[in-house]
């Protein structure tokens, strides 16, 4: 019977960093598509993009993300806030919920300086 070696303190922290940078990775490219969606549905409606949303669209199509370390984490961190405080996602309210959480990408950059 083998014995099943255990980790070390700086495995666990080597596994854990891999691991958010996993979660971040995945993070962005999805909000990099849901900026280009909504930049998309601002066009099909014919209307003018409001220049906060367009920021924080500007901000993830163009990774600016890259050169600004921590930007992405907050980010995050209000993705994850803006999820569990928002009502269910349906059809009608789709647009209007992704307008308002990349306005609120636009205030929290803002406010972390970025």
């Amino acid at each position: 019977m083998r014995r099943k070696r255990r980790r070390t303190p700086e495995d666990r922290l080597n596994f854990n960093v891999r691991k958010q940078l996993k979660t971040l990775e995945d993070f962005s490219a999805h909000e990099i598509e849901w900026a280009n969606d909504l930049m998309m549905w601002y066009r099909l409606r014919k209307e003018e993009i409001p220049f906060d949303e367009y920021r924080a669209c500007a901000f993830f199509i163009n990774r600016e993300f890259d050169n600004k370390p921590g930007s992405l984490t907050l980010l995050y961190e209000m993705f994850m806030r803006c999820r569990s405080e928002m009502p269910e996602v349906t059809r009608e309210n789709a647009f209007d919920l992704l307008s308002y959480q990349f306005r609120m990408y636009a205030v929290t950059l803002e406010k972390g300086g970025f």
